[in-house]
């Protein structure tokens, strides 16, 4: 971005263009890239003045724009034998007590400092103001531009600068995802539209409501960097210039953008969400919580809510009411799992609150689950919606979303255990719950109702009696532990402990180097 005095710009016809560079411009990038490594070693002051010649040929705030991004990628340093602030003391302090009023005084202050700083005058004398801006030395110039990389990066500066006086943005992208997890990560507030041409986000500051604002222009600025990576893109937006509205647009063809970055990616759009994502994670529970899920279709408009909880396993049609679906829908099953979403609303403005409700309001067979901020004073209005509404103070409350979760699980595994047989008989004469689970597509915890004639369950194994009679004939109180785990192993039993105490066993541990079997009292 450039400073608002660089800002080029033309209101012809009552709009606001920016003055972007053409291929004519790029000798003079070339010129001012070489100002800059011609002189490293040299003062600023002669930097300073090879600009200014330029500047007699070319626009001054063309100049001073490509300079501003060169200033950043050069070094420059002070260079004084002694340090400048010392000598000023120095110096000072002498020509105070000689009373300097002539030349001849100020060369005998300068003597007698120097003398006091074991130094020369010259030497003194340079050091003085060497820490004036000016006077810095070029020492490096780290430079990743071409000519025509600059000039780009000068475009999509500029543009960002024009920016700064917006008040709302509309846009539309080829990769709406990721514009709307930047906007999400600056703190801006948007709406998506579906149109004939594709998805419109709006994008506005969260004090619209109160006052058209400037505050919010820097992150309007940045967010078009991600705009800018997007293959393709069109963006209109309202500028406050100097109390008057006029309307800003570009798209695809206006930037092109040298090795374009996006807005610095941080694991969540907020402390809040990132808290909750911690502390479920950590749950280790059979939904798979995934962030900012497929949008949803409200209406006209689009809802991206900020998580959805996945039930990995199978929904039977009979409890989905619809058929699964594997693209992005609004009926919350995904593949033959479901999805539960989730939105964190924040401390909003009324008004976009409002748009959230009216946006629940018109999502039709959505499962959703709203942790509303407290202060927001909306949980009932949310309830009213066909969404559960868990309200929480400072952080989300894991308990109750945790609660409110356990809910869906009872249907969702009832559903699943009526699709199963009252009775089953694996082949295997030894099987895990889980491995069988996953053979079903349904969670360890339909079987509950399931009979297996020929196995019994010992612990998350299903194991045939024939297997257990001849275990029972090989172990014996005494045993070395790990003995034990090899004639478990020859059966592909793993969890021994459960095994082994479903034989009557326990183990005597004999400090670090193992343990043996006893009988159980």
């Amino acid at each position: 971005m450039l400073t608002k005095d660089l800002l080029r710009v033309s209101r012809a016809g009552g709009g606001y263009h920016p003055q972007f560079t053409d291929r004519e411009d790029r000798p003079l990038a070339a010129r001012v890239i070489e100002s800059y490594r011609e002189n490293v070693g040299e003062p600023r002051s002669t930097i300073e003045a090879t600009l200014a010649d330029l500047e007699g040929e070319y626009d001054f705030k063309l100049v001073r724009g490509l300079a501003k991004l060169l200033e950043r990628d050069a070094t420059f340093e002070t260079r004084a034998t002694v340090d400048p602030e010392r000598a000023r003391i120095a110096a000072f302090g002498a020509a105070e007590e000689i009373g300097v009023i002539t030349e001849t005084d100020r060369e005998r202050a300068l003597a007698d400092a120097a003398s006091a700083l074991d130094c020369t005058p010259a030497v003194l004398e340079a050091s003085l103001y060497a820490d004036l801006d000016e006077r810095a030395i070029l020492v490096d110039l780290d430079s990743r531009w071409s000519p025509q990389e600059l000039c780009a990066q000068y475009d999509l500066s500029l543009a960002q600068t024009a920016l700064f006086d917006a008040t709302s943005v509309t846009v539309r992208s080829s990769d709406p995802r990721a514009l709307v997890s930047a906007i999400k990560r600056l703190r801006l507030m948007y709406e998506i539209e579906r149109t004939p041409k594709g998805r419109v986000i709006e994008v506005t500051g969260p004090t619209r409501l109160f006052r058209r604002t400037r505050r919010y222009g820097t992150r309007f600025a940045r967010l078009l960097r991600t705009i800018a990576t997007t293959k393709e893109w069109h963006l209109d937006a309202t500028i406050d210039d100097r109390g008057t509205e006029r309307e800003l647009t570009l798209d695809q063809d206006d930037l092109s953008v040298p090795s374009a970055e996006p807005v610095v990616e941080v694991p969540y759009d907020s402390g809040v969400e990132a808290d909750f994502a911690a502390r479920f994670e950590a749950l280790d529970l059979d939904w798979e919580l995934r962030r900012e899920p497929e949008p949803l279709e409200a209406g006209s408009r689009v809802m991206i809510p900020d998580f959805a909880f996945d039930w990995p396993h199978a929904v039977p049609e009979a409890a989905s009411g619809a058929e699964a679906d594997p693209e992005p829908v609004s009926d919350g099953h995904i593949g033959q799992g479901f999805r539960l979403f989730f939105e964190i609303m924040g401390f909003w403005t009324p008004e976009y609150v409002a748009k959230k409700l009216d946006q629940l309001d018109e999502l039709e067979a959505v499962d959703m689950i709203v942790a509303v901020d407290e202060s927001l004073g909306v949980g009932e209005d949310i309830d009213a919606r066909d969404a559960r509404a868990l309200p929480y103070s400072g952080t989300v409350d894991i308990k109750a979303v945790r609660d409110a979760l356990r809910g869906y699980e009872t249907d969702l595994i009832a559903a699943s255990a009526d699709t199963l047989p009252a009775e089953l008989v694996p082949e295997a004469d030894v099987v895990g719950l889980d491995a069988l689970a996953r053979e079903h597509g349904v969670s360890e915890r339909a079987f509950s109702e399931t009979e297996f004639p020929e196995h019994e369950r010992v612990g998350r194994t299903l194991v045939r009696p024939p297997v257990l009679d001849g275990l029972a004939e090989v172990l014996a109180s005494g045993m070395d532990l790990a003995d034990a785990e090899a004639h478990l192993g020859e059966f592909g039993l793993d969890d021994a402990s459960t095994i082994l105490s479903a034989l009557g066993y326990r183990v005597e541990w004999e400090g670090l180097s193992g343990g043996v079997l006893r009988d159980k009292d």
